[in-house]
C-alpha cells in the first residue's frame, strides 16, 4: 500500500478502537451477576478414569412407549477440572445418568473426553452436562481464516479485521446498551452505520468505490429501519415470539428490555450484511466498467448498475429468505405439525415476524440497487468533477 493508504487504514483502525472503547463506556452498566446465577456452578474438565457402570432395569414408566422394560445407566468417573479459577486442577468424582425414557441421551463417557460438569449445591455432587464442542468450531474457523488470507491475501486479511471489529461492536456496545436500558432503535442504527463504514473503509479503502457502496448501503438500511418501524406499529407486535424472548422480561435488571425494539434490532442486523453485499457488488462492478473504458456517462452507468442489480437481487433474495427459513426450521416444523388452521398459522406473531425479516431485508436491498447505481453514476463521472481524480490519486485509486 502507498503511504497515504497506510495513513487512512491506520486512522480507520484507531477510529474503530475508539468507537468500541467509548461506546462500551457509555453503554456498559455493571450487573449484579449473583442475581443471574443459579445454584449450579459449571466447569470444563477432562475424564481421567471410569470408576463404575451400573445398569438398572425397571418397569415401564408412565408415558413410556417402548415394548420392553426401561433401563437406566449410572456411570461414575473421575475428571480433572481444566476451567481456569480456584478449582483448576482439582480431581473430582462425576456422575453420568442415561435412561431410555429420556428423549435424547448423550453418548457414554470415555477416558480423555473433554466435558462440562456442574456442581449441584442441593446434593453436593458433580454431574456430567455435555461435551465440549466449541474446540472443533474454533479449529474449523482458524482453517477458514487461513484459507481466506491465502486466497484473498490483503483483502482477505482486511475482511477478517473488519469482521472482528463488527462482532466486537455487537458484544461490547450493542448488547451492553440493551441490558443497560439504552434506546435499542438508536443503538441498532448506530452499530449498523459503524459496521458499514468501518468494513468498507478497511476492506476497500477511502475511494469512490467504497463511498458509493457506503452511501447506498446506508440508504438501504435506513429504508429497512423505517419500514420495520412502520410495520411494527401497523401490526401491533408485542415482541413475545417464544419462551426465550419472554424470559428476558424476568431478568433482574433496572430497565426492562423492550421486546418490540428487540425484534426491530434483529431484523435490521440480519439484513445489513446482505444490503452491504448488494451495494458493494454494484459499486465494484461499475468501477470495473469505468476502468475498462466502458463509459463515464451518468445515464449509462446508472442503467448498467440497475441491470447488474437485477441479476444480483435474483440470487440475494433467495439467499436472504433461505437463511431465515434455515435458521427457523425446527420452529416451522413444530408449528406446521401442531397447527390445524392455516389462518391461525400465518397470523402467529413468530411466523409473521419471520416473513417481516425476509421482506424488510428485501426492500432494503431493492432500494439499495438504484441508489447505489445513481451514486456511482455521479461519483464515477469524471466530467462532473475532476477533483475526484485528484482524490483517487491521493488515496490510491478506486481499488
Amino acid at each position: 500500500m502507498k503511504l497515504n493508504e497506510w495513513v487512512v487504514y491506520a486512522a480507520v483502525i484507531i477510529f474503530s478502537a475508539l468507537f468500541l472503547f467509548v461506546g462500551n463506556r457509555i453503554a456498559y452498566t455493571p450487573l449484579n451477576r449473583a442475581e443471574f446465577m443459579d445454584m449450579q456452578q459449571h466447569y470444563a474438565a477432562v475424564v481421567l478414569s471410569i470408576e463404575s457402570r451400573e445398569v438398572t432395569q425397571f418397569e415401564q414408566p408412565w408415558g413410556w412407549s417402548g415394548d420392553d422394560d426401561a433401563t437406566s445407566t449410572r456411570i461414575i468417573f473421575t475428571a480433572r477440572i481444566t476451567e481456569r479459577g480456584s478449582r483448576q486442577g482439582d480431581v473430582v468424582t462425576v456422575e453420568q445418568y442415561i435412561a431410555d425414557f429420556f428423549i435424547v441421551n448423550e453418548r457414554e463417557i470415555s477416558v480423555s473426553d473433554r466435558i462440562m460438569v456442574t456442581f449441584d449445591d442441593w446434593d453436593g455432587l458433580y454431574h456430567f452436562t455435555g461435551y465440549i464442542r466449541i474446540n472443533y468450531v474454533i479449529i474449523l474457523g482458524v482453517i477458514f481464516l487461513a484459507l481466506m488470507i491465502v486466497f484473498a491475501r490483503k483483502k482477505g486479511f482486511n475482511a477478517i479485521v473488519a469482521l472482528g471489529f463488527t462482532c466486537t461492536a455487537v458484544f461490547l456496545v450493542f448488547i451492553p446498551a440493551i441490558l443497560s436500558g439504552k434506546n435499542i432503535y438508536l443503538t441498532t442504527l448506530i452499530v449498523c452505520a459503524y459496521a458499514i463504514v468501518s468494513t468498507l473503509l478497511i476492506v476497500i479503502g477511502a475511494n469512490r468505490k467504497a463511498f458509493s457502496a457506503m452511501l447506498g448501503c446506508l440508504g438501504g438500511v435506513l429504508t429497512a429501519g423505517f419500514l420495520m418501524f412502520l410495520m411494527d406499529r401497523l401490526m401491533h407486535l408485542t415482541g413475545a415470539l417464544d419462551r426465550e424472548t419472554t424470559s428476558l422480561l424476568h431478568l433482574p435488571i433496572a430497565n426492562p428490555i423492550d421486546l418490540r425494539a428487540l425484534v426491530f434490532a434483529g431484523v435490521i442486523l440480519g439484513a445489513v450484511g446482505a444490503i452491504m453485499d448488494v451495494a458493494m457488488s454494484i459499486s465494484s462492478s461499475l468501477w470495473e466498467v469505468k476502468e475498462a473504458g466502458g463509459t463515464n456517462d451518468f445515464r449509462t452507468l446508472f442503467a448498467s448498475g440497475v441491470n447488474i442489480g437485477k441479476d444480483i437481487l435474483g440470487t440475494m433474495l433467495n439467499t436472504l429468505i433461505l437463511a431465515y427459513i434455515g435458521s427457523s426450521m425446527t420452529l416451522i416444523l413444530l408449528i406446521v405439525v401442531y397447527t390445524t388452521s392455516y389462518t391461525s398459522l400465518f397470523n402467529m406473531e413468530m411466523i409473521t415476524v419471520e416473513f417481516l425479516r425476509a421482506l424488510v431485508g428485501s426492500f432494503g436491498m431493492l432500494l439499495t440497487v438504484p441508489l447505489t447505481a445513481a451514486i456511482c453514476g455521479w461519483l464515477y463521472n469524471r466530467e462532473a468533477d475532476t477533483r475526484r481524480d485528484e482524490w483517487d490519486a491521493y488515496f490510491g485509486g478506486g481499488r
